[in-house]
């Protein structure tokens, strides 16, 4: 049987898109939709797949940034979507992930290793926690 291979893209991005990744992340859209129109669109559309947008996930996956959505799987407790991203040396988003699940022993590395993907993942962290908290609010579950 004939393996699937995903084609994985570099992490290495100017510290400046980070900082934008950041304000995307939070909700900015004018940010997001500049990274949507850049060479970087991957980080537009993972600010919609970190919002759980199936299409967005699914092109994340399909467009060979299988890491990215990985982080995002991480950051949900996904055990799975962990092991791959240590077994493909993406330590630094495995902490990203650990740490945006409110992990304290990542959130110590990344201090120590990378402040600004320590803010990135607080970020990630806090938005998380704010869709949990709006999927478990019984005044917006339908009846």
């Amino acid at each position: 049987m004939k393996k699937n291979k995903v084609s994985l893209k570099p992490i290495l991005y100017p510290n400046k898109i980070l900082i934008a990744w950041k304000e995307a992340i939070s909700g900015n859209k004018e940010i997001r939709n500049w990274l949507m129109k850049s060479k970087y669109k991957e980080l537009g559309i993972f600010c919609f797949a970190l919002n759980n947008d199936k299409s967005s996930r699914k092109w994340l996956f399909n467009n060979g940034y299988a890491h990215l959505l990985a982080t995002i799987e991480g950051t949900e407790g996904k055990e799975d979507a962990l092991v791959w991203l240590q077994k493909n040396n993406y330590m630094l988003l495995f902490h990203v992930a650990r740490s945006a699940d409110s992990y304290v022993e990542s959130k110590k590395w990344l201090k120590q290793n990378d402040k600004l993907m320590l803010a990135i993942s607080l970020q990630m962290e806090y938005i998380k926690d704010e869709i949990e908290d709006k999927n478990i609010d019984p005044h917006r579950i339908n009846p």
